[in-house]
């Protein structure tokens, strides 16, 4: 069974840094794309971030967030710099069960078969 755990989340003021974690069990998506979306009450899951050998961002977050894997512990993290109170949202890792070739198709969240809880990053005005 594929199971994704993020951990990291929390309560921070704006210009502050939190770093968040995806535990992955069950399956390695080493060849595979995985990525961050967040999503607030009342509006649709967003792509934030996604990594298969390259990385690719949302806009509003290109500069200020950084997303790593680590192929052998089986995890991806996000480094979120500079957060800003409208990067509040909960935070969801995701898996494909393939090669996401451009960010067209990184963004789309049907793309993606494996999905944590998600994890509340709340930035403070």
């Amino acid at each position: 069974q594929v199971q994704l755990v993020e951990s990291g989340g929390g309560l921070v003021q704006a210009g502050g840094a939190l770093s968040l974690s995806c535990s992955v069990s069950g399956r390695a998506f080493t060849d595979k794309t995985m990525a961050w979306f967040r999503q607030v009450p009342g509006k649709e899951r967003e792509f934030v971030a996604a990594m298969y050998r390259n990385e690719r961002y949302a806009d509003s977050v290109l500069g200020r967030f950084t997303i790593s894997r680590d192929n052998v512990k089986n995890t991806m993290d996000l480094q979120m710099n500079n957060l800003k109170p409208e990067d509040t949202a909960v935070y969801y890792c995701a898996a494909s069960d393939t090669i996401l070739p451009t960010k067209t198709l990184v963004a789309r969240t049907g793309n993606y078969r494996y999905w944590g809880q998600g994890t509340q990053v709340t930035v403070s005005s």
